[in-house]
C-alpha cells in the first residue's frame, strides 16, 4: 500500500538504486507512475505492504518498507528486484551495479566506477570534504542522516589518503 513517504518511521528499511545517467522529464514521469503502481499492488504473501518511495537529484530510486507493518519476504524482494530490473531494461540504465559512486560537485552529481573514483582520491580530485552518497544505509533514519555525508564519514573514506 502506498503512503507518504515522510509518513513512514524512521525504521522503515530502505533500498537505495543508483543510476548511472541522469533521467529525463519524461522518464521521471513514467518510473513515477510506474513505481507507484508497484508499491500500490507490493505484497508479503499476499499482505499489503506500507511502502513508498523517493527519486532524487533525478537518478536515485529509495524504496521504503515499513516493516513493522509487515516484514518484506523473500518473494517481495525479488519482486521489488524484478521491478528494478524491468526499468533497467525499458530505460537502458544502470540501477543496479554496486561498484560504483556517486559523489557532489557542486551542484551537479557525479558517477564514476569505484576504480575511478579510488584513482581520483589518489590524485586528490576528491578530498575528505566531497559530499558522497552513502547507498549502503539500511533504513529511513540513516536515509536521512548518513546518506550524503562527507567522504571522510562514510565507507568511502577508506580511499583517501
Amino acid at each position: 500500500m502506498l503512503v507518504p513517504f515522510q509518513n513512514l518511521p524512521d525504521s522503515s528499511r530502505v533500498w537505495i538504486y543508483q543510476a548511472n545517467r541522469s533521467f529525463s522529464d519524461q522518464e521521471l514521469q513514467e518510473i513515477t507512475s510506474k513505481l507507484e503502481n508497484f508499491v500500490e499492488q507490493w505484497t508479503a504473501h499476499g499482505a499489503n505492504l506500507n511502502a513508498s518511495f523517493e527519486i532524487r537529484y533525478n537518478r536515485f530510486i529509495i524504496i521504503a518498507l515499513d516493516q513493522e507493518m509487515n516484514a518484506a519476504t523473500g518473494c517481495s524482494i525479488d519482486a521489488s528486484v524484478n521491478f528494478i530490473q524491468q526499468l533497467e531494461k525499458e530505460y537502458d540504465v544502470d540501477l543496479l551495479d554496486k561498484m560504483n559512486v556517486s559523489y557532489k560537485q557542486g551542484d551537479f552529481v557525479a558517477y564514476k566506477s569505484l576504480t575511478d573514483f579510488r584513482k581520483m582520491a589518489k590524485d586528490r580530485a576528491v578530498s575528505p570534504k566531497t559530499i558522497v552518497f552513502n547507498n549502503l544505509v539500511n533504513n529511513k533514519a540513516e536515509y536521512l542522516e548518513d546518506w550524503e555525508v562527507p567522504a571522510s564519514e562514510s565507507w568511502h573514506k577508506r580511499f583517501l589518503n
